[in-house]
């Protein structure tokens, strides 16, 4: 018999400048500098029967609260609070608020770069053998009277089927999607509907002659939030070259399918959902996060490169852009992205990383986020400090 309890903590401030990050600059644009911060405690407790695992959470930005504050907006919340249940060696159950983070997490990902990051509350069965099952279910309601859901959430039931295969040199991985999103029935708002996108697809991962390859192919159906049909989809291919031991190079092309403008017929856009979109599509954020959504969609053909020698880290990725459905201007070349990247481990428990990424924006792009053509540049630099010490962890036997 065993008992591993662990309290650990993580401090992230982060300063960013942003002239065009997320959306174009406007030529009379100024640029903005603010700093933000996530402060988080972690508890941590686990034997032989289960795991317990809190999360508690403060995200704010500088000079949000004055400096002789007694309470404000800005508190402290629960991020995580899970429980898992070891039934026997093969099956388990997870439940509580917490993140999911699948394969790429392109679309189910813990959106860590964000500060408040994403988790769900949700209750997850999972089997582990030669095929790795999770079974995840989730269901919303705002009162134990009603099957009405008024909430601040996405959905109001979102269910999710996850099968895994690991081999000596691939994973493999399949998943099916049902996202739920609450409509109103009648005028007078006693009467709640529910709205199904479902998405299924597949992982895959592998290495072959060195190299490492990724891909995925998702495919999107249902009904969108206003009713309307959606057949969409979603296919990507990644590689990666080792040059040497602390180089490697590669490149890739992702295609989220969209709908052509003017079409009201159908919804052909892909919609990522719950992904970790930050990481894909360039780092200024233009597609997908929080935007871009029930659009054009997006070809994205990009290279990359990085490089450690020692303690120290870069990345460099060049992004092309341009618009999957079709722009009623012709204007379907959307701009090129230019990434950089530079980071520093210090003892792996203080990690200092700077950014730096300039949009060169086209004519469809100025379109798509309507805004006037401009010379007044999109840039977006940042610096970030996190520190993650564990404060406390003993295990007994």
């Amino acid at each position: 018999m065993y008992a591993q309890v662990k309290i650990s903590a993580e401090v992230r401030p982060r300063t960013e400048y942003s002239h065009g990050s997320k959306s174009l600059a406007t030529e009379d644009m100024k640029g903005s500098l603010i700093t933000s911060q996530r402060t988080r405690l972690n508890l941590d407790f686990k034997n032989e029967d289960f795991a317990i695992g809190v999360v508690m959470q403060d995200v704010r930005n500088w000079g949000a609260e004055k400096q002789l504050t007694t309470n404000g907006n800005e508190s402290v919340y629960i991020h995580q609070a899970w429980a898992e249940w070891f039934i026997s060696q093969k099956f388990a159950l997870k439940a509580g608020r917490q993140q999911l983070v699948y394969d790429d997490h392109r679309m189910l990902g813990s959106v860590g770069w964000a500060q408040q990051a994403r988790a769900h509350d949700v209750a997850v069965f999972k089997y582990s053998g030669d095929i790795n099952v999770h079974l995840g279910l989730a269901y919303n309601n705002s009162s134990l009277n009603s099957n009405i859901y008024t909430g601040p959430d996405f959905y109001k039931r979102m269910q999710y089927l996850w099968l895994n295969r690991k081999g000596d040199s691939y994973s493999a991985s399949f998943l099916f999607m049902s996202v739920g999103r609450p409509y109103w029935e009648n005028e007078d708002q006693t009467e709640q509907g529910v709205r199904c996108t479902r998405t299924a697809g597949t992982h895959i991962n592998t290495k072959l002659a060195g190299i490492n390859f990724a891909g995925n192919f998702y495919y999107q159906f249902g009904e969108d939030i206003q009713g309307d049909d959606v057949s969409a989809f979603n296919v990507a291919i990644d590689a990666t070259a080792p040059l040497s031991d602390k180089v490697n190079v590669g490149g890739g092309y992702e295609l989220l399918s969209g709908t052509d403008q003017g079409n009201l017929d159908e919804n052909n856009s892909f919609n990522p959902f719950f992904g970790t979109n930050h990481k894909f599509n360039g780092l200024m954020d233009y597609f997908f996060v929080g935007n871009h959504i029930d659009n054009v969609g997006l070809h994205d053909i990009y290279l990359k490169a990085n490089a450690k020698p020692g303690k120290v880290k870069f990345n460099a990725a060049l992004h092309f852009f341009s618009a999957h459905g079709e722009m009623t201007s012709g204007n379907q070349g959307l701009g090129t992205e230019l990434d950089l990247f530079c980071g520093y481990s210090h003892k792996g428990k203080v990690q200092l990383d700077f950014g730096y990424s300039h949009m060169f924006a086209g004519d469809g792009l100025y379109e798509v986020k309507g805004v006037e053509n401009n010379d007044a540049g999109n840039h977006w630099a940042w610096v970030m400090l996190t520190f993650k010490p564990t404060l406390f962890e003993s295990k007994k036997d």
